[in-house]
């Protein structure tokens, strides 16, 4: 339990971060809990692929799956860390603006670090209902915060909270490493 936190907390970062983003462009009320929805319910499915498509990685690679699901997480912090996201809170505006299409990008574009969590999770053969649930709760739960404050937070601060995630996902990383290797 206290494993499958640590991979959903930084999830909650990203998520505020995106939110915030959207927040800035102080969508009403009504959009606000859409955009809530539906980046919970993206955040929600994409795991559930990632884990399908980990688990059936995992049982093919056997004892190394632990190795490929630290390099991923490796990966995906570091690729948090060093992204340079400043036009993406403008994008995310554009996107949460719209209608269908529109809207479908957005959660598509915001859930992808979810497939790979999802993917990490699947490797690692830890629970998959309760990865769903604590991460549709946290989603859900950041999103509000982000874009109620988001009008409130300048980039920079939006910017720092995605590179803390990444931070948290180096170090649940090299915690997986260390425990792998004691």
């Amino acid at each position: 339990m206290f494993k499958l936190i640590l991979f959903v907390l930084p999830l909650g970062l990203d998520t505020f971060a995106v939110a915030a983003a959207l927040g800035i462009h102080g969508l009403p009320p009504q959009a606000r809990l859409r955009v809530s929805l539906l980046m919970s319910s993206f955040e929600m499915a994409m795991p559930v692929v990632g884990l399908l498509v980990g688990h059936a990685l995992g049982t093919l690679v056997g004892d190394a799956a632990d190795y490929v699901a630290i390099g991923v997480l490796a990966l995906l912090g570091a690729w948090m860390l060093l992204h340079e996201g400043e036009a993406e809170g403008e994008k995310a505006g554009q996107l949460a603006s719209g209608h269908s299409l529109a809207l479908l990008a957005l959660g598509l574009s915001i859930s992808l670090d979810e497939l790979a969590i999802g993917f990490t999770i699947g490797l690692l053969h830890l629970s998959l209902w309760l990865a769903v649930v604590l991460i549709g709760a946290q989603a859900f739960l950041f999103a509000q915060i982000g874009l109620r404050l988001g009008a409130r937070l300048n980039e920079t601060l939006r910017e720092r909270a995605e590179q803390l995630a990444g931070l948290a996902l180096l170090g649940l990383a090299a915690l997986l490493g260390i425990e792998k290797l004691a």
